[in-house]
């Protein structure tokens, strides 16, 4: 692929509700080759799995130049597109955030509700809305179709009262969807039921979040999910066997 237009435009064209892309999450340059050695066309990078391989907390521990130069690293490492979780923004404004991605490489981005600057307080549906629309804006000033994930952490924050939260989940994500999302997260770990539900009445592709060591890779698409990614899981499940190898040399 010879320029980052085509790269989104690729990244893009994988999500296919009911035919799931898998995007392992990485987390540096190492993981990134793995991943691409092993056969997936596409990568997302994990915020807490990053923040860990430098020593830093997940929540914005790191700084955007910090995320910028990691994900560089990655691009200069795989021929494949690349996505990055950039949590909340980092508190900087929509036009540098895309111009710091589209400058490593990157071609598509999660943007989650959670405010980790300010008491990790959660935006509003519109405030949100109004930032992905931002992200939207800005990206078509730069002349890419940089891959929008609009994340909700209502479900991650158990937000509210259970009865209702699927609904307003929707609500929110469809502003999101209506402001200019390509993807969207309801992050968290759902029944199928609720996964089906989701899916179907969200009027855009979805992500779902898996345990790669242990779920079942093929029960996502009948759910009518788009997009897999393992958020911290795939590193976990290395640092189990990883600790398993280290245990018999003590």
């Amino acid at each position: 692929m010879s320029s980052l237009a085509q790269r989104a435009e690729a990244l893009l064209a994988l999500h296919q509700p009911g035919n799931p892309v898998v995007l392992p999450t990485v987390w540096d340059a190492w993981s990134a080759t793995l991943a691409v050695d092993a056969g997936f066309s596409a990568l997302t990078v994990g915020s807490h799995p990053m923040a860990d391989s430098v020593g830093k907390p997940d929540g914005e521990g790191m700084s955007f130049d910090d995320v910028v130069a990691r994900v560089a690293q990655i691009t200069a490492a795989v021929d494949a597109p690349v996505s990055v979780d950039i949590e909340s923004g980092y508190g900087q404004p929509a036009e540098r955030l895309i111009d710091g991605l589209l400058g490593a490489g990157a071609v598509g981005l999660n943007i989650e509700d959670t405010v980790h600057s300010e008491g990790k307080r959660l935006r509003s549906s519109a405030e949100h809305a109004e930032l992905v629309a931002a992200l939207r804006s800005a990206a078509d000033r730069a002349g890419v179709r940089v891959v929008v994930n609009a994340r909700t952490d209502l479900f991650l924050r158990s937000d509210g009262n259970d009865a209702d939260r699927v609904d307003r989940a929707i609500a929110r994500l469809r502003e999101a969807a209506q402001a200019g999302a390509d993807v969207l997260y309801p992050v968290g770990r759902h029944d199928p039921e609720t996964l089906r539900r989701l899916a179907t009445e969200l009027p855009l592709p979805i992500n779902a979040i898996a345990v790669p060591e242990s779920d079942d890779p093929e029960s996502f698409g009948p759910l009518g999910v788009a997009r897999i990614s393992f958020g911290p899981f795939w590193q976990f499940a290395l640092a189990v066997r990883a600790r398993e190898i280290l245990d018999r040399w003590r």
